[in-house]
């Protein structure tokens, strides 16, 4: 074996050391886990759901570090630098804290000659998790890979689990509708531990699941509600309630989902992690959180988000439709080949005037010309007009050359699409003022 001194070459080791890149089951993870004796002292929160995971962990987090709480976050994939995917206390971890982390996974995989073999998946998640086990927090925040159940996330206990919606995505993994991939995600139950249900009609087979193993089901709607007006919003759910709070920072109609979610969570955990109302005001305003429905001011505005699934696409279809009115919408979308791409070019495709379809780095994904073509099959503007591009950053510059400085322009469809545009820093736009 070659000298790994880089994250990247870590990294890159990872991804050839088992046949298959998913390979769902706790059998091998547990067992190198077990060998590297890895244990947490603090309450651990698990967040499963096809959408709103990311920003419900950003949410949480955000609360808890105004609280006080020394906290460590999980969440995947990364938008630019494997790095984000580990937050201790607030801040991005370093490339050498991982890479020691790394050190410690492969040293317990190979111990006395009897190799366990991992995917990239488990061995980069139990270098974090190892990474936050050492890092003395009060709380940690565990972002499910895919579904539940079977996930290498799941090898822990959560003493709170969050479930944030139930849509179709992953079905070759987690079956073929909402009441199997709810099945799967229900899997981060425990018996006795709070489970926060924030999607408003979750799949029978959620609730079917919490019963049969005796988990403390919160629903949205039943246990916990929120209401709100233009200004601000408020919550209330088992014997607590939060009122006049300010619309949280992460934009968009589904967030007030999420963060009713959050403050379930919070609420179920009160006698462990006790948090102000003046924590929640400042968490929920202050939570940061790259590629949700993001707005980038400039001329043309720029809106980045990793929506990628035909649940989410509606949410930025509603999003883009509340932003008013612009005299032309660009879009550059690049999305991974196994995804469910006719309804979210439908739902999206009444908004969008110009499209730049990408390549991406990935195998996985689509080629701009499949894209492109799909587009064509279906499209229903006789006006709108398509192009393809080898990358985001190229079609980003082809949309920016074609707009005008009251234009926007969109950016979505998978984290690589919305990753290429941020590689280099958020970008500030000026398109050129037409000529009077």
């Amino acid at each position: 074996m070659k000298q790994l001194t880089t994250l990247d070459d870590w990294l890159a080791y990872c991804e050839h050391l088992h046949p298959v890149g998913i390979d769902m089951g706790l059998t091998r993870i547990s067992a190198v886990a077990k060998r590297m004796g890895l244990a947490f002292d603090c309450p651990i929160i698990t967040v499963a759901g096809t959408n709103g995971k990311g920003s419900t962990c950003a949410m949480l987090e955000a609360i808890l570090l105004q609280a006080g709480y020394r906290t460590g976050v999980f969440t995947s994939p990364h938008l630019v630098h494997f790095e984000e995917r580990c937050r201790v206390r607030g801040d991005i971890v370093s490339a050498p804290d991982l890479i020691a982390n790394f050190e410690l996974v492969e040293r317990a995989r190979t111990q006395n000659g009897e190799d366990i073999s991992l995917t990239y998946f488990e061995f980069t998640t139990l270098a974090i998790l190892q990474l936050l086990a050492s890092a003395k927090l009060d709380v940690v925040v565990l972002e499910v890979g895919l579904g539940g159940r079977l996930d290498a996330v799941n090898m822990l206990d959560a003493d709170c689990a969050v479930i944030t919606s139930i849509d179709l995505d992953h079905m070759e993994y987690l079956g073929p509708d909402r009441e199997s991939i709810g099945r799967e995600k229900a899997g981060i139950m425990r018996a006795g531990k709070p489970v926060i249900v924030s999607d408003p009609v979750p799949p029978q087979s959620v609730v079917d699941h919490a019963a049969a193993v005796g988990a403390d089901l919160w629903r949205f709607g039943t246990d916990f509600n929120f209401s709100g007006d233009k200004q601000q919003w408020g919550w209330a759910g088992r014997g607590r309630r939060y009122a006049g709070l300010a619309y949280p920072a992460l934009r968009g109609a589904n967030q007030l989902v999420n963060a009713s979610g959050v403050l379930a969570a919070l609420t179920a955990l009160r006698e462990r992690l006790p948090v102000t109302a003046q924590a929640v005001r400042n968490g929920l305003s202050m939570v940061e959180l790259p590629g949700r429905f993001q707005i980038v001011p400039g001329q043309p505005t720029l809106v980045l988000d990793v929506a990628h699934n035909p649940h989410s696409v509606a949410a930025l279809a509603e999003n883009l439709d509340a932003m008013g009115f612009y005299p032309c919408t660009h879009a550059v979308f690049g999305a991974m080949a196994d995804k469910d791409l006719a309804p979210m070019l439908a739902r999206v495709g009444p908004l969008i005037d110009k499209w730049y379809f990408t390549d991406l780095p990935t195998p996985r994904a689509a080629s701009a010309a499949d894209l492109q073509a799909k587009w064509t099959a279906a499209n229903t503007r006789p006006d709108a007009t398509a192009g393809t591009y080898k990358s985001p950053e190229a079609a980003l510059q082809a949309a920016v050359k074609a707009a005008t400085p009251a234009d926007r322009i969109v950016v979505f469809g998978s984290f690589y699409t919305v990753g290429g545009i941020l590689k280099d820093g958020v970008p500030r736009l000026s398109a050129p003022h037409l000529a009077p």
